[in-house]
Formats: C-alpha cells, sequence, structure tokens
C-alpha cells in the first residue's frame, strides 16, 4: 500500500483577480498563504517520504509552510517544470470575464477546461498531461511502489492532468472538474497502481 496527497496552491493574486495566470510567476494572495497554512494543519499526522512541485513561487510557496505547518521541512523536496501550470499563451494576464464578454461563455470554458483545445499560442490539457505524465511515470510512481509517502503540491491543470490519468476519466469527465485551492487530496494505492480509497480531506 501507498498514499499520496495532491495539493493545489494556496489562491494566487491572479486567482483573487480572476485573470488567467499559466506561467506567470504569481504571488499567493493573503488568502492563499491562509489557506497554505490551513492545508498544512489538515495534513498534520502524515509522515511524507519526499515531496514534489512546480518551479513557480505559488506553490513552492505553499508547498513550504504545508512542510512548516506538519515540522517536516527538512524531506526531499523535487521541484520540476513538468508540474508547472498549464500555459495559457496570449491569455496570461488576462481578466477571464473579460474574455467571456468577447467570445462567450461556451468558449471560454472550452479554452479553461476541455482536454484538446488550446488557447491561442498556449497548451491544451493535452500538451500539459504531455509533460506531466512523463514525470510521473519516471520520478513520482517509483517511489510510490515501493511504498512511500508522497506529496504533490502543484496547479489546477498539472493537477488535472494527474487526476485524468489516475482515475481514469474521460475527456467529457474531465472538462467537469475544477481543483480548488489548498484542499489536499488523499490516494491510497495497492501494488499495481489501483486505487484503493480516494477523498478531500
Amino acid at each position: 500500500m501507498s498514499v499520496l496527497i495532491i495539493v493545489r496552491h494556496g489562491q494566487s493574486q491572479y486567482n483573487l483577480e480572476n485573470r488567467f495566470t499559466g506561467w506567470l510567476d504569481v504571488d499567493l494572495s493573503k488568502k492563499g498563504i491562509e489557506e497554505a497554512h490551513k492545508a498544512g494543519k489538515l495534513l498534520k499526522g502524515y509522515k511524507f517520504d519526499m515531496a514534489y512541485t512546480s518551479t513557480l513561487k505559488r506553490a513552492i510557496i505553499s508547498l513550504e509552510i504545508i512542510l512548516n505547518e506538519i515540522g517536516q521541512k527538512f524531506i526531499q523536496v523535487e521541484e520540476n517544470n513538468a508540474l508547472n501550470e498549464r500555459m495559457y499563451g496570449d491569455f496570461q494576464g488576462l481578466n477571464k470575464d473579460e474574455l467571456r464578454k468577447l467570445y462567450g461563455d461556451y468558449q471560454v470554458k472550452l479554452w479553461r477546461k476541455s482536454y484538446d483545445v488550446s488557447p491561442p499560442n498556449g497548451e491544451s490539457l493535452k500538451d500539459t498531461a504531455a509533460r506531466v505524465l512523463p514525470y510521473w511515470t519516471n520520478k513520482i510512481v517509483p517511489q510510490l511502489i515501493i511504498g512511500k509517502t508522497v506529496l504533490i503540491c502543484a496547479h489546477g491543470n498539472s493537477i488535472r492532468a494527474l487526476r485524468m490519468h489516475i482515475e481514469n476519466l474521460t475527456k467529457e469527465q474531465i472538462i467537469e472538474i475544477e481543483v480548488p485551492t489548498a484542499i489536499p487530496k488523499y490516494y491510497e494505492f495497492d501494488a499495481d497502481m489501483n486505487i484503493l480509497k480516494t477523498y478531500y480531506l
């Protein structure tokens, strides 16, 4: 049996302002810092062997806060841009509601949530999965197979790509998945990486 916990970073300043963030390296908002502390409190009692995060500071700082809260700030942490947020191309920094007025709710939802529709000069979820899943398979799964307890702190769309793979979600199902900020999701796997249990803490 192995345990994986995945948590999205706390609210960023651009989340607060309802902007597409993507690869822009935006700080956590005041609420986001509070959310990361709350996530850490939810994880007290867990003992992690490894932690993984992206190279964007909203995830790195959220992870640091969580590990400080649980008294595990010295565990091995690996940062990799494979876990970075989806790159939103021409929309990075733009307000989502303003784009809805220009293009309509349905089109903006397709750009934000669909599997294979990408914003102009940006990544689709399929593109994001193409970098997330090899990292998952080559770096993280081997740790889980030998029974380690792993924490991932990443982003809405890198997590959606992971969840689609781990939970065997369809393209139709993934469009409805919203990943909340800083609420840890627990997974328990058997030796063949089949899910035994999964739930939000």
